[in-house]
């Protein structure tokens, strides 16, 4: 099977589901190989590593959409303004401004609040009782809501709105956006931008400690450092990208516990460290499966494969995660296998800024189901359902039950 072959099965329905046969193929083909027709895939972890850090690689919004589609899809209009997307030299000013609210200290500090938000969840599934609930629907989707909703400044009785919303503007992040999804898409960034247009106009006269203020008064500064469109494209891509990747995290993880009983006994013993099961969730099962780069000039090579100018690069990262060269048995889930270090949140100028607050949501949510609690299950009778999505790989819902509890 030739890149391009696994390119085009990766799109599949099956691909999508499950790439990682589809990955092992691409392990036998090299770190990186031509594609064809402009495109290259990458799957080996350094090669990834190289191709995140070279700066001569930039953000790809993906592997067809033009200028055309640009102008006509809003969507995609909103994409390209993001950081996301973005490249030298607006990245940096971009960059620059939105990192002031994921500095180490600043996410160190929202612990205590993440723990509370932690418990008041658990209060309510206990509440529900051991009927079957939905973890995505009831925890996974609303912890990283209400963190990412603090740090923007979105008002509690308005964070319900954007799981939906998200859902369908977040395909435009995909390898290949599917045309037929564009118009959910583009309503849905015609909403997120109306609301945050109205809270950015709250903001200007009524500034509170949080990030549309500070990207607002940015923008009316005497000297702006973002346009208005900058300004509303990445207030939403932070908050639906800050959550998305948290959120398949959660429901990932807890699947494998499901999957892996002698883990859980584990983490409830204190014989394997959350922080160790974070990253191997990460590395095993990434939320963030795919990532698009595109050659900026000529002279570029990754792992001695010349990238000519305009090649679109596909960065396997959830291959890259499984590389049998960086890691020993790759396929098996051991969350106290050494040397963790998952590409899942990137790497370069493109790393995640959100990437120490996922990582601390994750382990302050598992400690607290754990413990809360003991007989927390899969419903009996009921099957998890995947997104059929590949580059935000997670699931669409995940019944489980819940009995007794410990403190």
């Amino acid at each position: 099977m030739d890149a391009g072959t696994i390119v085009m099965e990766l799109l599949s329905p099956e691909g999508r589901i499950d790439p990682y046969p589809l990955y092992a193929r691409a392990h036998e083909l090299g770190p990186a190989a031509s594609a064809g027709d402009g495109l290259m895939l990458v799957s080996g972890y350094q090669a990834c590593k190289q191709a995140l850090r070279h700066p001569g690689l930039g953000a790809d919004i993906g592997l067809v959409a033009s200028p055309t589609d640009v102008e006509q899809h809003l969507s995609l209009a909103l994409l390209s303004e993001t950081i996301l997307v973005s490249n030298p030299p607006d990245h940096g000013r971009l960059r620059s401004l939105m990192s002031q609210v994921f500095t180490a200290r600043r996410v160190a500090a929202l612990e205590p609040g993440i723990r509370r938000s932690v418990d008041t969840l658990l209060d309510d599934i206990e509440a529900a009782g051991a009927s079957p609930l939905d973890f995505m629907d009831t925890f996974a989707f609303a912890l990283p809501a209400s963190v990412i909703c603090e740090l923007l400044g979105v008002p509690d009785q308005d964070r319900h709105l954007f799981r939906g919303l998200a859902s369908d503007l977040m395909a435009t992040l995909e390898l290949l956006a599917d045309p037929s999804g564009l118009p959910a898409a583009d309503k849905a960034a015609a909403e997120v931008s109306a609301y945050f247009t109205a809270l950015a106009d709250q903001r200007r006269t009524d500034p509170r400690d949080d990030l549309v203020t500070t990207l607002v008064q940015a923008r009316d500064a005497a000297d702006p450092l973002l346009t208005d469109e900058e300004l509303i494209a990445n207030l939403a891509g932070v908050l639906l990208a800050g959550f998305e990747t948290t959120t398949h995290l959660l429901g990932n993880g807890l699947q494998l516990l499901f999957e892996h009983p002698d883990v859980m006994a584990g983490l409830r013993s204190g014989k394997i460290a959350t922080q160790g099961f974070v990253e191997e969730v990460l590395r095993y099962d990434s939320p963030v499966q795919v990532s698009n780069r595109r050659a900026l000039a000529d002279g570029i090579d990754i792992d001695g494969v010349p990238v000519p100018a305009g090649t679109h690069v596909v960065l396997l990262l959830g291959a890259a995660n499984r590389d049998p060269a960086r890691y020993p048995d790759p396929g098996r889930f051991d969350p106290e296998r050494g040397d963790i270090q998952p590409l899942s949140f990137g790497g370069g100028m493109h790393h995640c800024l959100g990437a120490m607050l996922a990582r601390l949501e994750g382990a302050v949510a598992f400690d607290g189901l754990l413990s809360r609690f003991p007989a927390l299950g899969p419903a009996a009778g009921t099957r998890p359902t995947r997104r059929d999505r590949l580059a935000l790989r997670g699931y669409e819902t995940l019944p489980v039950v819940t009995e007794g509890r410990e403190r």
